[in-house]
């Protein structure tokens, strides 16, 4: 991902949830590639490890937490620790996330509360804790990833569908809230994309995952690298002047489709006129 001039992060503090694999995990790259000092943040402390030990191998600075997004006291602590042992928080990635396919009148309370938690709760958790210390630093910024199922609805995802809308609402918010201490908050909703997870949860048959393809105008799936490299723009100074914008990047899979293929003839019939 060489969009950006080499160093373009340097010696900034970045929080990246989900940050050991996915996107997070490209995004993490990115940043520590281009100078940062990144804390990946997530439940499972094994998702830390390949970052970790490639980041030892290449000189990057990168630390991990383990952290329950969904818990406000966990996150509290977790901001208290990362400023005691740098003393500022310039970058936030709220990337963690949960999904699964359910229709509606299938999903359990349960379910509804776990998505819910992670994605609208956890985003809002660690927005407010490590933005506090933006406050008194007087700059930063914040990144979240959604997805543009958040204005369109999609059948199957209603936990996460919600909980995306809800998040785009907050970035929004927040963008105005806080643009006075010199913070900018935006979001990205990237389409499709190659992922453990999301071959696991999405689309787990390839009979289905050449179906979806078949619906993006662009005709791929992006790559996470791709993805990755429009979050760490956002994230940049040549951002300085974006807040409270969701970057769509999917490949045209969210515009209209329209009632006829591109490409495809057809013959008008001819109307009679009475008479």
């Amino acid at each position: 991902m060489q969009w950006l001039p080499p160093g373009a992060f340097q010696d900034q503090v970045a929080v990246v949830t989900g940050g050991g694999t996915g996107l997070g995990l490209e995004i993490s790259r990115g940043l520590a590639s281009s100078g940062a000092r990144v804390v990946i943040a997530s439940r499972n402390a094994a998702h830390h490890a390949a970052l970790i030990d490639e980041a030892r191998e290449k000189g990057w600075r990168v630390e991990a937490e383990v952290l329950d997004v969904r818990e406000e006291r966990l996150v509290r602590a977790c901001a208290e620790r990362v400023v005691e042992r740098h003393g500022r928080v310039d970058l936030l990635v709220n990337n963690a996330a949960g999904n699964f396919v359910c229709p509606a009148e299938r999903l359990s309370a349960n379910a509804w509360r776990a998505v819910l938690g992670i994605v609208l709760d956890g985003t809002f958790f660690c927005s407010q804790a490590f933005g506090r210390t933006m406050i008194r630093q007087g700059s930063g910024r914040v990144l979240n990833v959604v997805a543009t199922y958040a204005w369109t609805g999609m059948p199957g995802v209603v936990h996460s569908a919600s909980a995306k809308a809800g998040v785009l609402a907050m970035t929004r918010t927040l963008a105005v809230e806080w643009a006075r201490h010199g913070i900018r908050v935006n979001a990205i909703a990237p389409g499709p994309f190659q992922s453990d997870g999301a071959r696991e949860n999405l689309w787990p048959d390839p009979e289905v995952e050449r179906s979806i393809r078949a619906k993006i105008p662009l005709g791929r799936f992006a790559t996470r690298e791709e993805v990755a490299g429009h979050c760490l723009y956002l994230l940049s100074s040549a951002c300085d002047y974006v807040t409270g914008e969701c970057l769509v990047v999917d490949g045209g899979a969210s515009l209209g489709q329209g009632m006829w293929q591109p490409g495809e003839r057809f013959t008008r019939k001819r109307i009679q006129e009475p008479g």
